[in-house]
């Protein structure tokens, strides 16, 4: 799958990173079909400032719509995220472990896990790779700049499926960043809050060294 194989971007979570990513969707010629928890009536000032080619759709819809979706939801609602919707698709995890805000998993506080991994436990059809979780909201649409450009930010990618790993680092070309890969899911631990690499504006060198520099929270 390549990024011309899509047409519409479905995207779970309207919060700070949703609205961002849906943002760079629309203006890089996507349509955009995006949920919320709340429902679609209270997204509509978001698909106003949008225009045509976004519209306020349940999280079922979101996901049936979406040629490759976006789930950028906090953690306790992962068990809600559809599944049968998104057998097949590639589906990018925002996501990051807050305790103070998620309440206490044990595997993550174990570090015997990975959010990734666990949207991949609930998602086992999906085809599910971590991006745009160590940057800050705000910079999504006013960070990225051209292809070949000097000290072009970069973000990772990390997934247990290449060809969609692939698809993901073509759609942050797109959005304006160099893509890292840093591996499998079980590797995204290392881009996660107080890692070297976390919210950071690294270009690639910078970030595959912070990357390689990360340490466990037990060891830190």
């Amino acid at each position: 799958m390549t990024t011309e194989d899509i047409t519409t971007i479905g995207i779970i979570g309207a919060g700070n990173i949703g609205s961002q990513l849906a943002r760079l969707a629309v203006r890089n010629g996507y349509d955009v079909a995006i949920a919320n928890s709340r429902g679609p009536e209270t997204l509509q000032d978001l698909v106003s400032e949008l225009g045509e080619h976004a519209r306020a759709v349940t999280r079922d819809e979101a996901a049936a719509a979406g040629d490759l979706v976006v789930v950028t939801t906090p953690l306790a609602a992962i068990e809600t995220i559809p599944v049968e919707p998104l057998v097949g698709k590639v589906v990018i995890d925002t996501n990051n472990y807050y305790p103070q805000r998620d309440g206490h998993i044990a595997a993550l506080d174990d570090e015997t896990t990975t959010t990734a991994e666990l949207l991949q436990d609930h998602l086992p059809g999906a085809r599910v790779v971590k991006a745009f979780n160590h940057i800050a909201a705000a910079d999504l649409t006013t960070a990225g700049s051209p292809r070949g450009t000097e000290g072009r930010r970069a973000l990772i990618v990390a997934g247990d499926d290449a060809d969609a790993k692939r698809t993901v680092a073509d759609l942050l070309d797109e959005f304006g960043f160099d893509a890292v890969d840093i591996g499998p899911l079980a590797e995204g631990w290392r881009i996660q809050r107080d890692t070297p690499g976390y919210v950071k504006p690294y270009a690639a060198l910078d970030l595959e060294l912070a990357v390689a520099d990360a340490k466990r929270y037990r060891d830190m």
